[in-house]
C-alpha cells in the first residue's frame, strides 16, 4: 500500500483534522469504503502521513454523522446503510424543494440560477454527459440551485445538510445508464415547468422525480456497492 503524505508545512491540527475528514468522507462517497469494512486509527494515520490525533477527530466527526462506528476491541468499521433514515431524508427533500418551487413562482423575475440550469439540462441529447460521476454532481447542483433560487438561506442550509447525508447512495444511482438518461429527461421537464411558472406541475414532477430516486435507493445491495468499489481507478492506496 502506498502512503499519501500531506505537505511538509502541515497546517494547524484543527485544519489537519478537517483535511483528514474531507478525504475520508470523499472515499466513503466514492465507495472506497463500504459497509462492514474495518480499519484502525493507526492504519489511517500511516496511509495519510499524519498522527492519530487529527485522525481520531475526523473519525468521531464521521461517527456523529452516522457513517462509521467504533467498538472497543475491534476498532472502527463502516456502518450498514440505514434505509429507513434515508427514506426520511428523501421525504424531507420533497418538502423543502417543493416549498422552494412555490416561493419561486412569486419572484418577479427569473433568478440567474435558472439560466445556468438551462445551459446544462435543456441541451440536445447528443450534448448530454454519460459519465455517472459528473452527472451525479450536476444532479446535486440542479436541486441545490432550485433551492437557492427561492432566496431563503436557512432552507438552503438545511437542504445542503440533507444532501450531504444522502450523497453516498445518490451517487450509486448514477452508475446506471438508464438512470442518467431518466435524470436528464426529468430535470428538463421540471425546469420547463418552473420557467413557465406552472408551479403545480413543477411540484408534481419534482415530487415524482425524488420519489423515484427513493425507490431506487431500496434496490441498493451489498453486491452493487462491491461492484462500485471495483470499478477501474478506485483504490484507497491511491
Amino acid at each position: 500500500m502506498s502512503v499519501d503524505v500531506f505537505p511538509s508545512d502541515l497546517p494547524p491540527r484543527g485544519k489537519l483534522a478537517e483535511q483528514v475528514y474531507t478525504r475520508l468522507k470523499a472515499e466513503l462517497h466514492d465507495f472506497l469504503w463500504i459497509a462492514g469494512d474495518r480499519f484502525t486509527e493507526v492504519e489511517i494515520g500511516q496511509r495519510l502521513g499524519v498522527s492519530r490525533t487529527p485522525v481520531r477527530e475526523a473519525l468521531f466527526r464521521l461517527r456523529n454523522e452516522g457513517f462509521i462506528e467504533v467498538e472497543s476491541k475491534t476498532g472502527w468499521f463502516v456502518r450498514p446503510i440505514d434505509f429507513d433514515r434515508l427514506e426520511q431524508l428523501y421525504d424531507l427533500r420533497i418538502l423543502l424543494e417543493t416549498a422552494c418551487l412555490a416561493r419561486l413562482a412569486h419572484r418577479s423575475e427569473d433568478p440567474p440560477e435558472l439560466a445556468a440550469l438551462r445551459a446544462v439540462w435543456l441541451v440536445p441529447a447528443a450534448e448530454r454527459l454519460d459519465d455517472g460521476r459528473q452527472v451525479g454532481a450536476l444532479d446535486e447542483a440542479f436541486h441545490a440551485a432550485l433551492v437557492q433560487a427561492a432566496g431563503n438561506a436557512e432552507i438552503a442550509r438545511v437542504h445542503q445538510e440533507v444532501t450531504e447525508r444522502i450523497r453516498i447512495v445518490r451517487r450509486l444511482d448514477f452508475t446506471r445508464a438508464d438512470r442518467i438518461e431518466a435524470t436528464y429527461q426529468e430535470h428538463a421537464k421540471i425546469l420547463r415547468a418552473v420557467i413557465q411558472r406552472k408551479t403545480d406541475q413543477a411540484q408534481s414532477l419534482l415530487r415524482s422525480h425524488i420519489e423515484q430516486s427513493k425507490t431506487e435507493v431500496r434496490k441498493i445491495t451489498l453486491h452493487a456497492l462491491h461492484e462500485a468499489r471495483l470499478r477501474p481507478g478506485r483504490s484507497r492506496a491511491g
